[in-house]
Formats: C-alpha cells, structure tokens, sequence
C-alpha cells in the first residue's frame, strides 16, 4: 500500500500560488464536508487555524460544510448542574434533562464559537442544526440510549441554498424526531449523512490521530472499501478507529468521492489535504 508523505507545513509545501494552482482549480465548487472536533475545539490558536484555513478554501471556490461536535462541553455542563447519567454498554443514556443541556451546549456554546472564529477571519458562517429548515430527519438509534438519533431523511436544501450566498454552514449534531422530538446525534454520523445528501467531494473526519495504521504501526494513505472491510475483520482496524472507518464506507455507499480521516492538530491539516499533492492521512474510496 502506497505511503504519501505527510508535510506537516503548508507554506512549504505550497511555496507560491503557482504550485498551488492545479490543487486550488481541483476542488472549485466542490462541496467539502468536515468534521470538526476533538483537540482543536478546546484550543483558541488551533481554533483561529481552522477557521483562516476554511476561510480560504471558500474563497477559491471550495463550499466547505462544518459538522462539529462537543463531547467534552457537555460532560462538563452535566457535571456543573449536577446531572447524574446512565450508562448502557458505555454509551449515555440521553433523557429529557441531558438532552436540554446537549441542545444548549452545541447549538449555543459550540456553535456560536466556531461561527464567530470563521467570521473573524472574513467568512460569512452560518450557525444551525440539523432541525433547522428539517435538515436532518432521525429515528432513534437504540431506544435504549433514550434520545440518540439515527440520521434517516437529510434535506440539504437549506445547505445549497446558503452557498449561493457564499454562506458556510456550521452544523451541530441535532436532529429533529417524527414526532417533534430532538435528537442528539454522533458528529461523525451526521457528517457521514450530511455528505452523501449532498453527494460530496470529500468528507474530512478531523480527529486525534493520524490515520488508518497498519499491522506494523504505518499510517495507510491509500485505501479501497475492501481493503477496510479486510482490516477491520482481522483486527487490524479496531478500538475507536472502527466507527469512523464505518461512517466513512457508509458515506461512500451514499455518493461521497472519498473520505479522509486525519489529524486535525496538524496546522492547516485541510488544506495540506486538499491543495497539496501529497495530501494528508488516510484517504478511502469505493
């Protein structure tokens, strides 16, 4: 399997605009989806990074989508009012109490902060939800986890109407029930959805890890749906490594070109990937 080196620096990479030209015409008025999460939520210089860095793929032409998360946010607003949660097989049990609190925190507290760095940066961002405009339709995923949604209808309506406005959205992981409820729902779920709704170039799983190892510790940089498939019935894909390996073959069974889960610590991580020719970590396709 083919290793591409990881340039960590996109001014080297990228000397002048000339290099860069051929990557920039790729992608224009490509639609990019990416995940946002993990360490750069919680850190204001890496924070101001990715916002410039989305700034500047709408500005050649990109209509990048952001899905966030905001585990950690909400942990500790549950802790700060007290709200006791359950458990099931490790996962949260999301009741009436804790979905008011999830529902404050990445609509509001998330939400707000990513919308207000991108348009510190000169971008035109704007915040919703999956409820907004019945963007994301759920069913529950486990009834019982309570209030945690499976994505089943996805409108991107909304979304295309906001890039002919030179808009970039900034989703938080909500969605609306059949009967008027509010689900949370998995980032990397709701982005996996939003992308095959919108038939996207590219779906960006930023995480806390540099890609899809091997058997002997090597980041894949390249890889086929079977070849994932093979790694993760063996053992090779496994841990936490197997939902996002999951929700990038079920994008890709959706319409999406390729997905690309990388580091979302390295500066200017989406850019390296997109407008560099030996990208960033690990991409699959069909």
């Amino acid at each position: 399997m083919k290793q591409r080196d990881m340039n960590r620096d996109w001014i080297s990479t990228a000397r002048t605009l000339s290099e860069a030209l051929p990557y920039l015409q790729r992608y224009d008025d490509a639609i990019v989806v990416i995940k946002f999460g993990g360490h750069a939520m919680g850190d204001d210089e890496a924070m101001e990074t990715f916002a410039r860095d989305v700034v500047l793929m709408r500005q050649v032409g990109v209509n990048p989508v952001i899905v966030h998360g905001g585990g950690p946010m909400i942990n500790e607003m549950l802790e700060k009012l007290a709200i006791k949660s359950d458990f099931v097989n490790g996962k949260r049990v999301t009741d009436e109490a804790t979905m008011e609190v999830v529902e404050m925190v990445l609509s509001g507290r998330v939400n707000k902060r990513i919308v207000q760095a991108i348009n510190a940066q000169g971008g035109r961002a704007v915040g919703l939800s999956g409820k907004d405009a019945n963007l994301v339709i759920c069913d529950p995923a486990d009834p019982a986890l309570g209030l945690v949604g499976a994505p089943s209808q996805v409108d991107p309506g909304i979304l295309h109407t906001l890039f002919k406005d030179d808009a970039i959205p900034v989703i938080a992981p909500l969605g609306a029930g059949r009967s008027g409820e509010t689900y949370n729902i998995n980032g990397d779920t709701m982005a996996g959805a939003i992308a095959a709704a919108l038939k996207a170039d590219r779906l960006l799983l930023l995480t806390d890890v540099d890609g899809v190892r091997d058997a002997s510790g090597h980041v894949i940089t390249d890889l086929k749906a079977d070849q994932v498939r093979a790694m993760t019935a063996d053992g090779t894909i496994s841990g936490g490594m197997i939902p996002k390996t999951e929700t990038a073959l079920d994008a890709i069974a959706g319409g999406v070109r390729a997905v690309v889960i990388l580091d979302g610590r390295v500066p200017n991580a989406p850019l390296l990937e997109l407008f560099t020719e030996h990208g960033a970590g690990s991409m699959i396709r069909a």
